[in-house]
C-alpha cells in the first residue's frame, strides 16, 4: 500500500457527508483562471469545521489545508491537474485528473468531483466511496425515478398526489414519454415491494 490513496476508508463508504470540491462549480464561479485565489470552508451548526485555500494556476489547482489524522493535525499541500475537453457545440468542459496513487499505480481518472475522507482529495474510486443510490434496492430505485419525473414536471413528488399536468411549453410527446416512464417505474416498484413482502413473510416463524 502507500501513496496518495493511503488512509482511505476501509469499507465501501458513501460519498455523502465527505468534504468535496466540484470542478463544475469552481468553473461556473470563475475560480479556475490562472492567478485566482480563494477558499472553501465547511461548517457544522454554524461553526467552521475545516477550510482550504485554493490557488489556480495554468492547468493546475493548488490546495493547502489542515487535516486531522488520528490525534495529530497535519498541514497538507496538494496539486490537482485540470484538463479541458472540447464540447460538440463549442467551448470546453474542465475535469480534475485524480492524483491518487494506490498500490504504486497512478489513478489519472478524469472526474468532476474529488472527495476527502482521508488526507487527500481523491476521486471516489481511490477513496472506495459509492453513491447512496448504489445501495438502494429495486423498489427504492424505482421510487426515486418516479420522484425525479414528477419534479421535472414541476409537480408534487409525493406519489399519493395526482400525477402532474403537462407544464406549459413542454412538447406533448415529451410529456407522454415521461408519464409512460413513471407508470412503468410504478409497476416495477410494486413488483419489487411484493417480492420484499413475500421474503419477509417467508422469514416469519409461524411455529
Amino acid at each position: 500500500m502507500g501513496g496518495l490513496g493511503s488512509g482511505r476508508p476501509s469499507a465501501r463508504a458513501k460519498v455523502d457527508g465527505w468534504h468535496s470540491i466540484d470542478v463544475n462549480r469552481l468553473h461556473a464561479e470563475g475560480c479556475l483562471h490562472a492567478g485566482w485565489m480563494g477558499g472553501l470552508e465547511w461548517t457544522l451548526h454554524g461553526e467552521e469545521v475545516t477550510s482550504i485555500t485554493l490557488l489556480a494556476g495554468r492547468g493546475r489547482l493548488h490546495l493547502t489545508y489542515r487535516v486531522r489524522i488520528g490525534d495529530e493535525w497535519e498541514n497538507v499541500a496538494e496539486t490537482i491537474r485540470i484538463v479541458r475537453v472540447a464540447c460538440r457545440l463549442g467551448g470546453s468542459r474542465p475535469y480534475f485528473i485524480c492524483p491518487g496513487v494506490v498500490d504504486g499505480i497512478a489513478c489519472g481518472r478524469r472526474v468532476t468531483k474529488l472527495y476527502q475522507p482521508g488526507r487527500y482529495f481523491l476521486c471516489r474510486h481511490c477513496n472506495r466511496l459509492s453513491y447512496s443510490s448504489q445501495s438502494e434496492d429495486a423498489c427504492g430505485r424505482m421510487m426515486r425515478r418516479i420522484t425525479k419525473i414528477r419534479q421535472r414536471l414541476r409537480g408534487d413528488p409525493d406519489m399519493t398526489a395526482p400525477f402532474p399536468r403537462r407544464p406549459k411549453g413542454m412538447w406533448r410527446r415529451t410529456y407522454d414519454r415521461l408519464r409512460a416512464q413513471a407508470s412503468k417505474a410504478e409497476m416495477r416498484a410494486e413488483k419489487a415491494l411484493a417480492v420484499q413482502v413475500g421474503r419477509l413473510l417467508a422469514g416469519i416463524d409461524t411455529g
